[in-house]
């Protein structure tokens, strides 16, 4: 029967965050897990090595991204059965949180190598931080569609949602999201545009959908950098009866299959309250 001390020692997994522009976010603990990693997965290798050259760290990378997350999971899982420690980390922020590595931390987790978070910088809770909306509940809906019809259809869908949204938009779409969410949510849904984040070039834009709309057209800064979004959430209609949100989620479900009568109908009974509710919301919900 072998030692125990002769056994072999699993490898550990570190989710690192790392800044979001400003490098005098990394924290002290991220330092030095990645001066320890045997191994640093990385999003985009050139980036990290930026980083870490900065920082004064050498370590060897590997790329982890979108296209070759899969096949990577499996010689990086071998690599912690073998005792190595390995750190994941991101282009910026945190991983997972509209990045790579939810495969290999699932894996990881499933055959019972210890994860461990170095948490950090996030543009999510930044962005949250600052921009003045209720923040005791909210939603993260990432990067929306760049196809128009694609992006309107999920907009109409949360455009009920009643809690903060925060969103991810590219530069070049700026401008388009914002006059579709005016269109969705209604001009005068109060929302907050955040730029480059934590850099030399921070910007904050306040105001309703439609005020911002108006400000990406006419200010052409606001459509360069990392942008994050935050929006207020749908107000709840008081004056409707019953399960307020059960009708909301069946409207939102029915009336891509049905009429707006019909599934005022079936959503009505399924929530508790009067037809006539059910079908003024649902005719709100298809003119957005």
């Amino acid at each position: 029967m072998a030692r125990t001390d002769q056994l072999p020692r699993a490898g550990r997994l570190e989710v690192v965050a790392t800044p979001i522009g400003n490098l005098g976010d990394l924290s002290a603990r991220a330092r030095e897990v990645l001066a320890a990693a045997d191994l640093i997965a990385a999003e985009d290798t050139r980036r990290t090595a930026q980083l870490l050259s900065a920082i004064g760290v050498s370590g060897r990378l590997v790329s982890l991204h979108e296209h070759n997350e899969e096949a990577r999971v499996e010689p990086l899982l071998q690599q912690l059965r073998d005792g190595k420690l390995i750190a994941l980390v991101s282009d910026a922020g945190t991983p997972l949180l509209s990045d790579p590595g939810f495969a290999l931390v699932r894996a990881a987790a499933a055959a019972g190598i210890e994860v461990r978070a170095v948490p950090g910088a996030s543009a999510i809770t930044a962005a949250l931080s600052i921009a003045g909306v209720a923040t005791d509940r909210f939603a993260f809906e990432g990067f929306l569609p760049a196809r128009a019809a694609e992006r309107r259809a999920l907009l109409a869908r949360l455009a009920v949602e009643t809690r903060t949204l925060v969103l991810f938009e590219a530069p070049h779409r700026i401008a388009a999201t914002l006059a579709d969410l005016a269109q969705s949510f209604g001009e005068q849904r109060a929302a907050v545009v955040t730029r480059e984040l934590t850099k030399m070039h921070e910007s904050v834009y306040r105001g309703t959908l439609g005020q911002l709309a108006a400000m990406a057209r006419a200010d052409a800064d606001l459509a360069r950098g990392e942008i994050t979004l935050v929006i207020a959430g749908a107000s709840v209609e008081p004056a409707l009866g019953g399960d307020t949100g059960l009708l909301m989620r069946a409207l939102q479900l029915l009336l891509a299959e049905l009429p707006p009568a019909r599934a005022a109908a079936i959503a009505a009974q399924l929530a508790g309250v009067k037809r006539s509710e059910a079908y003024e919301l649902a005719m709100r919900l298809q003119r957005r």
